[in-house]
């Protein structure tokens, strides 16, 4: 990969990773609801779990999708059940410390694991490796990988930190609420790419 192709990488990377979608309003409702700190396995674990989600695609696994159709609707009923349960779960959050104070933020794993339900993680993924590998090996794969690596992690880290700059302006039950529904109706319009997604 040379120099220039790294650089058009690092800014598709960016430009994908900074935009809204599933993993961004999960992190500005976790944000808002938990802070930024609480909030940095979910980050670590977009960043990681991509990264190495980019580079399995690399590798060819979007090929068992190709070979098995079956294999990619049941990968969109899962991501449609999943992402409509993690809504339920933004829209019924409420402030720390109230009734329902047992909420959590995603953990690390569950954060890493998501990306493999997540249409926009996928279409990432197939995008830049389809893109900006010109000549396919484990060491583009990787350098792939390792460019959402780097440039994820600020990207998402911005969704973080604007929760966490709102938060003192939810802190009424009424506003939190309508800001979590709000959030959770993003989050459920962002499933329309799910029905194109094609391998």
């Amino acid at each position: 990969m040379t120099y220039d192709v790294f650089l058009a990488l690092l800014g598709f990377a960016f430009v994908t990773s900074v935009t809204p979608g599933p993993n961004n309003m999960m992190l500005l409702a976790s944000g808002v609801n938990f802070g930024f700190r609480r909030t940095v396995p979910h980050m670590l674990g977009i960043s990681i779990g991509h990264a190495v989600m980019v580079f399995l695609v690399g590798l060819g696994l979007a090929g068992v999708f190709t070979a098995w159709p079956s294999a990619l609707l049941a990968l969109k009923v899962a991501a449609v059940a999943y992402m409509l349960w993690l809504a339920w779960k933004i829209a019924r959050s409420g402030a720390p410390g109230e009734g329902r104070a047992k909420a959590q933020p995603m953990t690390f794993l569950q954060a890493a694991a998501f990306q493999w339900v997540n249409p926009k993680a996928w279409a990432m993924a197939l995008g830049a490796v389809a893109a900006y590998v010109t000549e396919p090996s484990v060491w583009a794969y990787a350098a792939v990988a390792g460019a959402f690596a780097c440039v994820n992690l600020p990207s998402v880290a911005v969704w973080a930190g604007a929760g966490q700059a709102v938060r003192r302006w939810l802190d009424g039950p009424g506003r939190l609420r309508a800001f979590n529904w709000g959030m959770a109706g993003l989050l459920v319009l962002s499933l329309w790419p799910v029905a194109t997604l094609k391998i």
